[in-house]
């Protein structure tokens, strides 16, 4: 389905400017999926299809051993996140994947570099690990609330643009430490619209059954809406890297997102050209040993 042309245009290219406004968060991004009428049951049958295929490739990992996938998702409230670890975790082995939801930082974590938190929760070779959220809310959240940023003892001293450059620069040195030691790190922002997210937070506030996933601070959070886009903006422009480029996924239709971070996952490990291990003669020989043993109880 993601054929190679339409990749690159999800990727955002290292080094340059990054605009929200010139991503479309409605647009298909790939032919089959033009035809609104269809493309929720179009996107459906492409995810159950890759599923499978994503399931091979995970499994493939796994017994591989040498290589792990971090998966981070980021993006304004109501864009999808939830869905997309529901929908798209599902064909993969519960054993060889990790979910981590980043919550208010601990008095234990606030001690702690804010690197520190995401260090342990890092997954382990053949494991696919999925942060919902991330260390990159020290470069989003707070700096929409700068109070966040008064908590976390930092040595006195201004911060400015040098600042929050230094945390691009930490980040985009931890990123390439994961990935030279093995962890593929795919970035991915589920792209909103305003429009949208006002609907589906009125979705919640008028069906019962989902008044559970609405917040108040959410309103107060929209309100932000300009400067959390800025934010989003300026780190992605600057943590988009040749080792760890960040993916832009339109996420106004719930289910052709899905299907693209499916696609893109499943294409991110099958790209390792991963072998499952062959095992040794001699293994081989025991093997065959251990057959002719367990055949001759049977006689």
């Amino acid at each position: 389905m993601l054929r190679k042309k339409e990749l690159k245009a999800l990727r955002v290219p290292p080094g340059g400017k990054f605009r929200l406004a010139d991503r479309d968060p409605g647009k298909a991004m790939v032919p089959e999926l033009d035809d609104r009428d269809k493309a929720e049951e179009t996107a459906r049958r492409f995810l159950r299809e890759n599923l499978d295929e994503l399931s091979d490739a995970q499994e493939t990992l796994w017994a591989n051993d040498v290589y792990s996938v971090l998966v981070v998702l980021q993006a304004m409230d109501t864009a999808g996140k939830d869905g997309i670890i529901k929908h798209v975790m599902s064909g993969i082995n519960p054993q060889g994947c990790e979910v981590t939801s980043f919550k208010r930082p601990s008095e234990e974590e606030l001690d702690h570099t804010y690197l520190w938190r995401c260090m342990k929760a890092l997954p382990e070779r053949g494991k696919i690990g999925i942060f919902n959220r991330s260390y990159y809310e020290e470069v989003l959240v707070v700096r929409v609330h700068p109070e966040i940023l008064a908590r976390q003892k930092l040595p006195a001293g201004k911060q400015g643009k040098k600042f929050w450059a230094e945390r691009y620069d930490d980040i985009n040195r931890f990123e390439r430490h994961l990935v030279r030691n093995g962890t593929i790190v795919l970035k991915l922002f589920l792209h909103i619209s305003k429009k949208e997210q006002r609907k589906r937070l009125l979705a919640r506030l008028e069906n019962p059954d989902k008044h559970w996933k609405f917040e108040l601070a959410d309103l107060g959070e929209r309100k932000l809406w300009d400067q959390y886009a800025e934010a989003y903006e300026e780190a992605i422009a600057a943590t988009s890297t040749p080792w760890a480029p960040w993916y832009v996924i339109p996420a106004d239709h719930k289910w052709p997102a899905r299907a693209l971070v499916a696609q893109l996952l499943t294409t991110t490990i099958t790209r390792l050209r991963l072998k499952v291990p062959e095992v040794p003669k001699e293994q081989l020989r025991k093997f065959a040993a251990a057959k002719r043993e367990l055949t001759s109880e049977g006689k």
